[in-house]
């Protein structure tokens, strides 16, 4: 079987999602899984809609991100059900008739209204029924039932090989605008320019990409979610921070790549350091390590890192201590990724419910599991030269575990941050990122 081919790989994955719906059923005292696809929502007070987002719960069964008013039924020992809304219409593209390696495996029933899949739905009352509330037809209103929910959640940590292949397609898109994106920005191009570099490179526009572009020059590398878009270049660049995705059938890739426009810089040689620690930390997402743990572990490293090039003056354990790494590097190391960017689970207890609590002082760290072959997540340790969190060191009583002639020197570049998608298996991780960039 061809292991980078999705059509060849989606029974099985079929397969294991039937398996999971019927223990998921079985907890929850349902009969019959109901998934629909999502409508569009309006803005208030006018008829624009907004970008139209999947129910994640519908583009795990079925590779359509873009159809509306669809339903997945799965009843247990059936085939799974697509009602699937091809309507009237001369206002938008209608959806083409069904096609694709999902179709032969699915019984689908083609409907020109939503009102049209009233009788194609089995009893509401003995129905777990997944989504948003504004999904309601009729009867048939998402209930969401925990013990369900809880239980698909968790096992959609473990990517089946399906699901792995169309990342490592959306990794393939991404690098390639990546690239285009650090040729823009190496020509001299504003933030805007770079991000429509991106997005012509991708094939994809702001609406299909699965989060909005991170595009910074210089001190705006130091604003972790900076998305405003330049539409003048600086006098001057002195570094690009670009953390951008593609999508793929639903799938997300997550990359962020920092560059010095001197390539013989002190800032392009913390670059390298943060990128060689960075793949050490990569190597770490091995069976039974404690995403806690490395988060941590990823502190101690990153002030390593500060100490030699002088910021930090103290050692990396005391800066942890103290809460000053938390100045320097002040979000998680990463989170889960898949169906969404930020995939659900990263806190889950059991698939039963209950979370696991982020270490004390780390408020912002979105997984803390301990990792298991088939969960996919990022890794995306940073350094950033933020002025409010390092006045809060100062106001803290700090200020002098800190060289600050050292820190107004890096100011102007903004921050590093270096990410990658890595899989946990039963032995060495795979990078899915770097072998899309080679």
């Amino acid at each position: 079987m061809d292991a980078a081919n999705p059509a060849l790989l989606y029974p099985q994955h079929l397969a294991v999602l039937k398996a999971r719906a019927d223990e998921a059923l079985a907890r929850s005292g349902h009969d019959h899984l109901l998934v629909p696809s999502g409508r569009r929502h309006y803005q208030l007070f006018d008829d624009r809609d907004y970008p139209f987002a999947v129910n994640p719960h519908f583009k795990h069964w079925l590779p359509l991100t873009t159809v509306t008013d669809s339903w997945l039924v799965y009843t247990p020992g059936q085939r799974p059900k697509v009602i699937y809304l091809q309507p009237f219409d001369y206002w938008h593209v209608v959806p083409e008739a069904p096609a694709g390696w999902w179709v032969e495996h699915c019984e689908v029933h083609v409907i020109r209204t939503p009102e049209e899949a009233l009788p194609l739905l089995p009893p509401a009352a003995r129905c777990a029924i997944l989504g948003e509330a504004n999904s309601t037809l009729g009867d048939y209103a998402p209930n969401n039932p925990a013990a369900a929910l809880d239980y698909l959640h968790y096992q959609r940590s473990y990517k089946t090989p399906y699901e792995l292949a169309l990342m490592r397609l959306a990794q393939r898109r991404a690098a390639h605008a990546h690239r285009a994106a650090e040729r823009a920005f190496r020509a001299g191009a504003s933030e805007f320019e770079i991000h429509m570099a991106y997005c012509a490179a991708a094939q994809q526009d702001a609406t299909e990409v699965p989060y909005q572009n991170i595009v910074a020059l210089n001190t705006h590398g130091a604003v972790l979610h900076y998305t405003e878009l330049d539409r003048d270049p600086p006098a001057e660049s002195l570094s690009f921070l670009i953390d951008a995705g593609a999508s793929h059938c639903g799938y997300a890739a997550d990359i962020t790549r920092t560059y010095a426009a001197d390539r013989g810089s002190e800032f392009q040689a913390m670059i390298e350091a943060v990128d060689a620690a960075q793949q050490d930390m990569c190597a770490a997402v091995r069976a039974g390590a404690d995403y806690r743990q490395l988060h941590l572990d990823a502190h101690l490293v990153l002030m390593g890192i500060l100490r030699d090039f002088g910021v930090l003056k103290v050692s990396p354990e005391a800066a942890l201590a103290t809460g000053v790494s938390a100045a320097f590097f002040p979000h998680g190391l990463g989170h889960p990724i898949g169906l969404q960017v930020h995939d659900v689970a990263g806190f889950a207890a059991s698939d039963r419910g209950g979370t696991i609590p982020r270490p004390e002082g780390h408020p912002y760290l979105r997984m803390t599991r301990v990792l298991e072959p088939g969960m996919v997540v990022t890794i995306e340790p940073g350094i950033y030269f933020i002025d409010m969190l390092l006045d809060e060191v100062k106001k803290n009583g700090h200020a002098d575990s800190v060289d600050w002639a050292r820190v107004d020197h890096f100011r102007p570049y903004g921050g590093i941050r270096i990410e990658d998608d890595v899989v946990c298996t039963d032995g060495a991780p795979e990078n899915l990122t770097r072998p899309a960039f080679a």
